[in-house]
């Protein structure tokens, strides 16, 4: 299964099949599937905090932590915090 894009794994995920074709055992669906069910409940507190973290998590693995603090700032987010830094740089 040729997984790409941001869409690729949860749609791996609904097919019960791992990036090497191999199917994912029904207890690990079943418990990623109630956690996911219980995050969808959870109340937000702003889509631009949410779309900040998700760059920060992603973009950390794409962009050396000068270049993704750089550009965090002249989007308009802040920079990265400390413990951002430690947990994705350190």
């Amino acid at each position: 299964m040729a997984i790409a894009g941001p869409d690729g794994v949860d749609a791996a995920i609904k097919a019960g099949v791992d990036l090497d074709g191999t199917p994912i055992p029904a207890e690990m669906l079943d418990l990623y599937n109630e956690v996911m069910e219980l995050e969808s409940q959870r109340a937000r507190s702003g889509v631009k905090k949410s779309m900040r973290n998700r760059i920060v998590k992603t973009g950390a693995k794409h962009f050396d932590q000068a270049s993704l603090d750089a550009r965090l700032k002249a989007a308009g987010w802040d920079g990265l915090k400390d413990k951002e830094i430690a947990f994705f740089y350190g």
